[in-house]
């Protein structure tokens, strides 16, 4: 069966690169789209040498809608629906709330939110039509609670956890899935630029092509969750299990950088 194009966002690196990867090497063709164009020219030159896959560089910065724009516009051109499509460009701050750059937690709250569901709006009725695909939205072990010092971080993330499960569920037999990745701490140029969780030696980072594995088997299973590694799956049952507010002055005492105050 001939595979079908498979979208990436956040391509450039981490865990976005990893999933082009594994989508090269399953035969599809693929769709690129990243900030940094050298990268995704590098990712493109590198399936269609290691797998004989085409790819599609699409430069667009998607926290505007300039780049939204041009990443609606080539998906519109391509000849048929996407078959997969991996919404993964995000990232995060680390911090008190009225310390961080306004502009920039707003700038967040647009890529970790508003342009999931922008795309993933414009490329499901063609999916749905078509009666087949799958939707993988990566939000975070961070989404299972509110992160102090991490306050927009987790909570876009949540967003993107509630609305894919939903999502999910409204695609119910229709032959399209949709499943929100939440991987623990991943060893990627994100987390370890510091813009994700606290990098302690004491922590066990999961590995991006493990991610990538689990949310394969979910889809296959037709799970709408895939918490991935130690620190996914202790910290959902962690607030399954614990009262409210411990698991919140856990997650500060997590998360604070040396000189934060306001949690002892």
């Amino acid at each position: 069966m001939t595979r079908g194009l498979a979208v990436v966002t956040g391509a450039s690196s981490g865990l976005g690169r990893a999933y082009a990867e594994s989508l090269a090497a399953r035969g599809h063709p693929l769709m690129v789209v990243a900030r940094r164009g050298e990268r995704l020219r590098d990712l493109a030159g590198w399936g269609r040498e290691r797998h004989g896959v085409e790819a599609e560089v699409v430069v667009a910065d998607l926290a505007t809608e300039e780049g939204l724009a041009t990443c609606r516009a080539a998906l519109s051109g391509a000849p048929a629906p996407p078959e997969v499509v991996v919404l993964n460009a995000g990232f995060g701050s680390r911090g008190r709330a009225w310390e961080r750059e306004r502009a920039r937690e707003s700038e967040m709250v647009r890529l970790n939110c508003v342009a999931v569901v922008d795309l993933a709006t414009h490329v499901l009725p063609g999916m749905v039509a078509a009666g087949r695909g799958a939707l993988v939205v990566v939000s975070s072990a961070a989404a299972w609670q509110p992160v102090p010092f991490m306050a927009t971080y987790a909570a876009t993330k949540a967003f993107e956890l509630h609305w894919t499960e939903a999502v999910a569920e409204e695609l119910r037999g229709t032959g399209v899935r949709a499943v929100a990745v939440c991987p623990g701490p991943t060893r990627t140029e994100f987390t370890l630029s510091g813009g994700g969780p606290p990098t302690s030696p004491a922590i066990p980072f999961d590995d991006v092509d493990m991610v990538v594995r689990a949310t394969w088997r979910a889809l296959a299973a037709g799970r709408r969750r895939a918490p991935t590694g130690v620190v996914a799956r202790g910290s959902m049952l962690a607030v399954r299990l614990l009262p409210r507010g411990l698991v919140l002055r856990g997650a500060a005492l997590t998360h604070r950088r040396p000189g934060d105050r306001g949690t002892a």
